[in-house]
């Protein structure tokens, strides 16, 4: 069985569901499914630690910051039930790249084409800001999951400077060769990595040693900061979606 098969996917999606590696993180998480808000006080809140979503032999690789306390770590699926999410999976559907308008619960009928969505930290942070050690104690899940997505990715939209900076040591480490200096974050920038021979370090098959080079894509955060603001226009990003999406081979 090739290490890009769905099987290898959801085995992965299982394990992180299970980490309980950062107390900080734990023990944040499992008291906002505890206390919950006020508004969604008749769930069930997941609160554990969120897969990615999406299918196994995606193209096109988004990658956020942290699920939202009340958002992913209240449903279970990345930038479901959230502003932020509205905000993206709106963008994906206007350029064809999902189902359906609006992520709302995980058993919703959503789907993605050709693309998954995932993050350097799975599990909700305190005011959204991991530190850097809990970042560093993630990144092995993200590495992991790119040498799964490493045959068929194509092109990777990074929302925000902090995503940006935790994908790039996950992107060495998978299997791309990263500039030195390391390209700086801002909208609308795309850099474009080499592969390596193979993946620097963990098993390799003949479905890991694919070649290709990975266009990187740097996109605002689809926060309420920024998009209540106008720094993020739903105009700005169906636009960096577009042309990734066009990139990797998703769109004409």
């Amino acid at each position: 069985m090739s290490t890009h098969s769905p099987a290898g996917l959801t085995d992965l999606d299982h394990r992180i569901a299970g980490c309980r590696a950062c107390p900080r993180l734990v023990t944040w998480r499992e008291e906002v499914a505890r206390v919950k808000r006020a508004a969604f006080a008749d769930w069930t809140y997941w609160g554990r630690p969120v897969p990615g979503f999406g299918p196994a032999d995606a193209r096109l690789l988004i990658l956020g910051l942290a699920p939202a306390a009340h958002g992913g770590n209240r449903t279970g699926r990345m930038f479901t039930g959230d502003r932020s999410g509205d905000v993206l999976y709106r963008a994906l559907y206007d350029v064809g790249l999902a189902s359906q308008p609006e992520a709302v619960t995980v058993d919703d009928g959503l789907e993605l084409y050709g693309v998954r969505i995932t993050s350097p930290v799975h599990c909700a942070p305190p005011e959204n800001k991991p530190t850097p050690t809990e970042r560093d104690t993630c990144r092995a899940w993200l590495v992991q999951e790119l040498r799964l997505l490493r045959p068929t990715v194509r092109a990777v939209v990074v929302l925000g400077a902090f995503g940006w900076q935790a994908a790039l040591p996950a992107f060495a480490e998978a299997g791309w060769t990263v500039p030195r200096p390391r390209p700086a974050f801002a909208h609308g920038v795309r850099v474009t990595l080499a592969p390596t021979e193979a993946p620097t370090e963990g098993p390799t098959t003949a479905a890991t040693d694919v070649a290709a080079p990975l266009d990187l894509f740097g996109c605002f955060h689809v926060s309420q900061r920024n998009t209540f603001t106008g720094r993020l226009t739903p105009e700005m990003l169906r636009g960096v979606l577009r042309t990734a999406a066009t990139t990797a081979g998703l769109l004409p």
